[in-house]
């Protein structure tokens, strides 16, 4: 599998990312700049953390109209697999590829913890490789992850079990301890912790391993 990494000016998980790649399940990845337009190369292609153009305006805002959207909306649409972490879930929200939208976090502080996550659906593109509701260590790090929707949005999320990941202790106030989800077509999903940086014993988790892991594996499945 091809595996692309957007840098938009001011992400800073993006190295975290291509590292997790290309040495925690050893694929081929790529950089790519938020000012490209062609993704036809590529199978998978993830949004990094960070803090795209300072998160003026709104956090993700000004990234969901750079040239690279076009690209990324026609590869969701065609069913590639597309991956927002933290700042990228924030931009597919903006973007409207996931619903919902992520605001101040309820103490309105920045935080940066390790958090306890349930994996709520086992049964995805990302997480066929973890047990049903099993308890992972991965690292949160914003100031606007409060994830939030309305009513008949969360019962959507429900029926059609869109929600990947909940928080056990929820750090920022988001409805029903969201952590992460998938859109309908189960190909697009974002959370605001970060599996990148829990690859690797030294870092203080392995658990995120798996999350990349089960991407290949449903590429042998498929």
């Amino acid at each position: 599998m091809r595996f692309a990494v957007i840098s938009f000016p001011g992400s800073n998980c993006d190295n975290d990312l291509y590292y997790a790649i290309k040495d925690g399940i050893g694929e081929n990845c790529d950089m790519v700049s938020s000012e490209d337009t062609n993704l036809n190369m590529y199978d998978v292609i993830l949004l990094p953390g960070g803090f795209s153009f300072g998160d003026y305006l709104r956090s993700g805002a000004i990234a969901s109209l750079s040239p690279i959207m076009k690209s990324i909306k026609e590869a969701a649409n065609n069913g590639k697999i597309i991956i927002g972490i933290c700042n990228g879930f924030q931009i597919l929200t903006e973007s409207h590829l996931l619903p919902g939208s992520l605001i101040k976090n309820n103490n309105m502080q920045f935080v940066s913890n390790w958090e306890k996550l349930s994996v709520s659906n086992n049964q995805t593109i990302f997480t066929n490789e973890y047990k049903k509701n099993e308890q992972i260590n991965i690292p949160v790090a914003h100031g606007e992850g409060h994830y939030y929707c309305d009513q008949d949005t969360l019962a959507s999320l429900k029926d059609n079990h869109q929600i990947v990941f909940t928080y056990n202790n929820n750090p920022n106030g988001s409805i029903s301890d969201i952590a992460g989800i998938v859109n309908k077509e189960g190909n697009v999903l974002g959370m605001m912790p970060h599996p990148e940086r829990a690859v690797e014993d030294i870092l203080g988790s392995k658990d995120g391993l798996k999350f990349f892991k089960s991407i290949l594996n449903h590429k042998v499945r498929s």
